[in-house]
């Protein structure tokens, strides 16, 4: 229940890339505050926000912050690594992700799931945002691990306007990761 700084870098780089965003659909996972995927649904994407599906404080937040910004957004529980019904109907153009990478007992569970759904959405991308506490070198090998591949690796603050960088701190990447074309033959 708290925006933490990726989902504002987040947010920030779905508004620079509004054209790209919409009529595009989107998926955003662990959502909590859904700041980046009201954005995409504010500049016209087809938005599901997810977060895990026992958390029903959550989601239900998540459905009271859609009503007060006016955002007509599907709201769904899905818990990363379970194959229920919700998972299968997901067929995202782009994949949202802010501060997903932040508990590695869960990140097997958030790579099968990604891939899950790239492998069903032909041409799709996971854009995620995350504090980079160990390097990169961590999400390179998850990418490996997945058969994943880096399209694009910024500095989150490279792009942030300075005056909503001055009231965050961390070093913040941004990547976007799509399959990797050669090892899903």
């Amino acid at each position: 229940m708290f925006v933490w700084p990726c989902s504002v870098i987040l947010a920030e780089y779905v508004w620079q890339q509004r054209s790209r965003f919409s009529a595009s659909r989107v998926v955003e996972l662990g959502a909590g505050t859904s700041l980046p995927g009201l954005v995409a649904a504010k500049v016209g994407a087809d938005v599901t926000l997810t977060d895990i599906a026992q958390n029903t404080e959550v989601l239900n937040n998540i459905r009271s912050i859609c009503a007060l910004n006016n955002a007509s957004c599907t709201v769904s529980g899905l818990t990363w690594g379970d194959w229920d019904e919700t998972v299968f109907d997901l067929r995202p153009d782009i994949i949202l992700g802010a501060d997903v990478l932040y508990d590695s007992s869960n990140f097997d569970d958030l790579f099968a799931t990604v891939t899950f759904l790239l492998e069903n959405s032909s041409g799709a991308v996971f854009i995620t945002t995350y504090h980079n506490r160990s390097g990169h070198h961590l999400i390179e090998f998850l990418m490996v691990k997945w058969g994943l591949k880096c399209l694009k690796l910024l500095d989150g603050f490279s792009f942030l306007p300075p005056c909503k960088a001055a009231s965050l701190q961390g070093n913040i990447q941004l990547v976007e990761i799509t399959l990797d074309k050669e090892k899903h033959k």
